[in-house]
């Protein structure tokens, strides 16, 4: 793989991680609800679940669901379900009492999402599947190895980790205004509304 297809997929894999989509929404309201260190297994889970997506995609993958377009129709509708019941979730949870969001007697309201939860979701994630299908038809070789499938997956891993952390810090940094239940139950609706609004482009492509 050349220097200059690997700083493309580099600059593919920032740009790609580091714009809105569910993840990230899902990361700065967990950043906003729980602070960034009760985020951690939220954030790793969407990293680790996202780098082995893009090397099982890399691997063949993507060529036999190719096979099966039935697949991707049910992982469309089953995508959207999940996503409406986490929007929902979060859009009908009471905001915890402030003494309880770093670890106090009684347990929030809500839930920081857990790992395995977090790398699960990116099956049913559009953009995801969006992200790794481009990444590995755009820059991977055709007569690529293993080796070459595993570096474009560790590059996702490498550069999306910090532009996944920006998110769950971008959402601490606004805890100090959402401290209010009202402001933080506004936010939290807000957060479902756009996790809402990204199932369009899957439902309508």
């Amino acid at each position: 793989m050349s220097p200059d297809t690997l700083f493309a997929a580099g600059l593919f894999a920032v740009v790609s991680s580091v714009t809105p989509g569910p993840n990230n929404t899902m990361l700065m309201a967990s950043g906003v609800n729980f602070g960034f260190r009760r985020s951690q297994r939220h954030l790793w889970g969407v990293n680790l679940g996202f780098t082995f997506m893009v090397l099982c995609v890399g691997l063949g993958l993507h060529s036999v669901l190719d096979r099966f377009p039935q697949f991707y129709e049910l992982l469309r509708y089953a995508g959207s379900a999940y996503m409406l019941w986490i929007a929902w979730t979060l859009a009908s949870a009471r905001p915890a009492p402030a003494a309880d969001t770093d670890g106090g007697n009684t347990p929030p309201t809500i839930q920081p999402m857990g790992f395995w939860a977090a790398a699960a979701f990116q099956w049913v994630n559009p953009k995801a599947w969006v992200m790794a299908v481009t990444c590995m038809s755009t820059y991977l070789p055709p007569d690529a190895g293993m080796a070459q499938v595993a570096l474009l997956a560790g590059l996702f891993m490498v550069l999306g980790a910090p532009c996944s952390a920006f998110w769950v810090g971008f959402g601490q940094a606004m805890r100090g205004l959402l401290q209010d239940p009202l402001r933080l139950r506004i936010f939290n609706i807000t957060m479902a509304l756009a996790l809402v609004a990204s199932l369009y482009p899957m439902l309508t492509s």
